[in-house]
């Protein structure tokens, strides 16, 4: 199960290992770590395409020694012409999962890859496109083995998504249920790699490749039109950041959820927990994240929409007063939907101490299910997150971008360590970040540790059920028991639950050296050298 590496010279954590291979070798050829994270992700979204992949956003944190951290936002808004109408022409009273109508927002994953190598380019980067995406363009040629965690997806959406004529042509060619080790080739994906690596990641938006992708959109029925890639540009944002008594801890800004976690780690900070992986740790943590939630639920969506800015949930005497209220044998009541998710997250160090925290997405696994059949690219469903609801806080409005889950984390310690960390599953992710950084930050685990220990999930089996606090059964009769004597509602887990989703870290320490953990929860690996 133990994942974990140090390394001087450069380190990559993906969920995949070829992922993570693939970032290493650009390491290895005197790449920094956006070049690096490039390989990564673009290699990622071949061998792991229900995790996320060119059809869907990403969002960029990026650390250089002694300057400020800056955060790429890669993420599309919706077309002009989805709007509330739209659903109501087809007699929809919500915006659907899977489908053509799911495919509602512009893709934003790739126009991330121009900012970010801009940045690179900056530091002296020379690597050329074509170096970066090599490994993920062979893969898609040559084909590549399903991994255990990509077929279980296929199974778990078949039944959503094998009606869909180029889902089922690209991932279902058999036309059975694939088994670990049967392998994918995309030959139209790779072609797609190919022309980006040649003509830039503009193309995609503006160029050939662009006119390749709406056409295949517009004839599947998708509302996402040409000139709404024409408009898309990923954007420079400032991170959030909560001062904490050991390190600066960074996030995305809304509309992520990255507010969310660095509340959940504010107030934390406050309380006198003492023991790592107590009953009191974990209560806290949840009650802490009640708070936090609430706050996203009532404010956080698209910036140019909020009414109250997201760094002033953050202000000392504001976490000062949700700490006060937070006591060891008191729990509020909690009947949050909750949400899942499916993304992916990944980070990089280079020799330079250069760092990266990095996270991208279709939402839910393979998206909306829109396999565009030409260009091998599978078109994310971001804007489900969007409602119908005119007073509702993430209502759709043409322009406007949806809710999103994913929030790529960083700390700064004060004794000059730089920590990357993140987690999957959608709602999970604030918790599941919260979990990793108090272990190894507060209670001094290993980085290793902090990732594989038993975890705990507040809210929904994949928006169903009731909002139980789900937790591994690997932690203690007496652990469980006192939660529940505080008032938690409880639903053990069986060990290494996929509900949990995966997490993974890397540190870069002052003395040059790095350290890495992957989690066993996934099919990655920490590659470094």
């Amino acid at each position: 199960m133990q994942k974990s590496a140090y390394a001087r010279r450069g380190m990559v954590v993906a969920p995949h290992h070829l992922a993570a291979q693939a970032g290493l070798a650009v390491l290895r050829s005197g790449g920094d770590a956006i070049e690096a994270m490039i390989a990564t992700s673009a290699t990622l979204a071949v061998v792991a395409p229900h995790l996320g992949g060119l059809g869907g956003d990403a969002y960029w944190l990026i650390s250089e020694p002694g300057k400020p951290p800056m955060a790429i936002e890669a993420a599309g808004a919706a077309g002009r012409a989805v709007s509330p109408d739209l659903y109501r022409k087809h007699h929809l009273g919500e915006i659907p999962a899977r489908g053509p109508l799911a495919a509602n927002t512009v893709a934003g994953m790739v126009s991330g890859w121009s900012s970010a190598l801009a940045i690179s380019r900056g530091w002296g980067g020379r690597l050329p496109l074509r170096r970066l995406l090599e490994e993920a363009i062979g893969h898609a040629s040559d084909g590549v083995p399903m991994s255990a965690g990509l077929v279980q997806a296929l199974a778990d959406t078949a039944k959503d998504l094998s009606a869909h004529p180029g889902f089922k042509r690209i991932f279902l060619t058999s036309g059975h249920q694939p088994q670990p080790g049967t392998v994918l080739i995309q030959a139209a994906l790779a072609k797609t790699l190919e022309r980006l690596a040649a003509a830039g990641p503009d193309d995609f938006y503006r160029g050939e490749l662009a006119k390749i992708i709406t056409s295949e959109l517009k004839t599947s029925g998708s509302p996402i039109t040409a000139a709404d890639l024409a408009e898309h540009w990923a954007r420079l944002v400032e991170p959030l950041s909560v001062r904490l008594s050991d390190a600066t801890l960074y996030n995305l800004p809304p509309p992520t959820q990255g507010l969310t976690a660095l509340m959940i780690l504010g107030i934390f900070d406050r309380l006198a927990v003492t023991e790592g992986d107590s009953a009191f740790h974990i209560h806290a943590l949840i009650e802490a994240g009640k708070h936090a939630c609430r706050v996203r639920d009532l404010y956080v969506t698209d910036p140019f929409y909020m009414w109250a800015e997201a760094k002033d949930f953050l202000l000392p005497e504001l976490l000062d007063e949700v700490a006060a209220v937070i006591g060891p044998d008191q729990t509020q009541p909690w009947t949050d939907a909750g949400g899942h998710g499916t993304s992916a997250w990944l980070g990089a160090i280079d020799a330079a101490g250069r760092t990266v925290s990095y996270m991208h997405s279709l939402h839910w696994s393979f998206g909306s299910g829109l396999a565009l059949e030409g260009s091998g690219v599978v078109w994310h469903n971001r804007g489900m997150s969007f409602s119908l609801n005119p007073s509702a806080v993430n209502h759709l409005i043409s322009g406007r971008k949806p809710y999103h889950t994913l929030s790529p984390a960083l700390a700064v310690f004060n004794d000059g360590r730089v920590m990357a960390f993140g987690g999957m599953s959608g709602e999970n992710q604030p918790q599941s970040q919260a979990a990793l950084y108090s272990r190894y930050a507060r209670f001094g685990q290993s980085l290793q540790q902090a990732v594989s220990a038993p975890r705990w999930y507040l809210g929904r089996r994949h928006g169903t059920g009731t909002a139980t606090l789900k937790l591994e059964n690997r932690v203690s009769p007496q652990i469980a028991e006192t939660l529940r004597q505080s008032g938690h509602t409880l639903e053990l887990v069986e060990p290494f639950s996929p509900l949990m989703g995966d997490a993974g870290a890397v540190v870069h320490r002052p003395s040059g050296t790095l350290e890495g953990a992957s989690d066993p929860r996934s099919d990655g690996s920490v590659a470094a050298w």
